[in-house]
């Protein structure tokens, strides 16, 4: 095995581990949690949420860290915080450890999902990443598909409280090797244009850093909407209740067929042509639906899921082909902070434009996605080589 594919599979199974134990947990738990504690499934949400702002105000902080001493060890303590985090949870005897749990948690998510180990892959590949983080992105889009069952199957037989601690363990016994034993540092690259005029990419990146920060948080907006209410939504439009579930369940293989997509064809190809094409996906899938209604459903999941797997992948590359590694974890951690917000309000938001509009509330999202695309387009004036694209 390359020590490239070694890096990838070990980095995407962290993530897996990452992601199906915290930012998709509530899908599973928030309704037992709330049960068991004595309040509402909004309070656990709501907790959720602190975690997501919590991570956008620590971001930037975890990606300058790496920046100056790789990642290798940001994304080892990782492990360690989110175990903490994670058991607290499994203890918790009221709200206000409930709460402290998630806060713990938001602080491993600023330490170890994508923008780490994407800051990671920056630092040991440099300019030559894209693939590596294309490899990552593909492993961890079964994070829900591996741990929604498996934390469905331990509260069921065991309660919500071992699933937890079952979590808690698997950081430290899986994700903290894997991250500290199969993960070289990775300190970045020196500046490989010392001395010489700043290029057109370094003098228009204000304008380029506003453009792709509204980007990307336009498009977490609507992913973690569509993560939260997707199932609501496609009843609003006709299906019932097993079928929504049923059409949703594509999102899953559309991200990852997308995925491979991008590996296989699109590397081939400037980040932006793939990440404008995912931009105007869900727009599409979306009109479709508010037009036609539940014929389109199929459609806008299969569209929605692989616009989304393509942008998780862009949210990586993107920084990286325009601006280069020497900075990366940094600006990374800043281009997310808005992205943060947005995903901690955008279930409340969209929860309440259902209420009230049902399935054309899908006009917001879909305007958003048309923005996107339209901030991307505009990307080709402010870098210089994008109008080639």
């Amino acid at each position: 095995m390359s020590p490239r594919l070694r890096i990838i599979l070990a980095l995407g199974s962290a993530q897996t581990l990452a992601w199906g134990s915290t930012y998709y947990l509530p899908a599973i738990l928030a309704e037992p949690m709330a049960h068991d504690l004595g309040i509402t499934s909004g309070n656990v949400f709501a907790a959720f949420s602190l975690a997501l702002v919590v991570t956008a105000v620590l971001g930037p902080l975890s990606g300058k860290r790496i920046d100056r001493h790789g990642g290798r060890d940001v994304l080892a303590v990782s492990n360690i915080v989110f175990a903490a985090g994670l058991a607290t949870l499994g203890l918790a005897t009221g709200p206000l450890m409930l709460w402290l749990g998630w806060l713990v948690i938001g602080i491993g998510m600023a330490l170890g999902l994508y923008e780490s180990a994407f800051s990671t892959l920056a630092g040991i590949y440099g300019r030559d990443a894209r693939g590596a983080i294309t490899g990552i992105t593909l492993l961890a889009g079964f994070a829900s598909t591996v741990c929604w069952p498996i934390s469905g199957w331990l509260d069921a037989h065991h309660g919500w409280r071992v699933t937890c601690l079952f979590w808690a363990a698997a950081h430290i016994l899986l994700g903290l090797p894997l991250n500290r034993l199969m993960i070289p540092v990775g300190i970045q690259p020196a500046p490989e244009t010392a001395g010489k005029p700043q290029s057109r990419e370094r003098t228009g990146s204000g304008l380029t850093m506003a453009l792709l920060a509204f980007v990307f948080a336009a498009t977490w907006f609507t992913s973690t909407a569509m993560a939260a209410h997707l199932p609501r939504l496609l009843q609003e439009s006709g299906l019932t209740a097993a079928a929504a579930i049923g059409v949703a369940a594509l999102v899953g293989p559309a991200q990852v067929g997308a995925r491979c997509l991008e590996f296989v064809l699109l590397q081939r190809f400037h980040p932006l042509v793939s990440a404008r094409l995912a931009a105007i996906a869900h727009p599409v899938g979306a009109a479709g639906v508010m037009l036609v209604g539940a014929p389109a459903t199929t459609a806008f999941a299969l569209l929605h899921g692989g616009g989304n797997g393509i942008l998780t992948i862009a949210k990586g590359t993107l920084p990286l082909v325009i601006f280069g590694p020497q900075g990366y974890g940094l600006r990374q951690g800043l281009l997310m902070v808005p992205a943060r917000f947005a995903q901690a309000l955008s279930p409340f938001v969209f929860a309440l434009l259902i209420d009230d509009f049902g399935i054309d509330a899908l006009w917001l999202s879909a305007t958003l996605g048309v923005l996107a695309y339209a901030a991307l387009s505009l990307l080709q004036w402010t870098v210089r080589g994008l109008g080639r694209t």
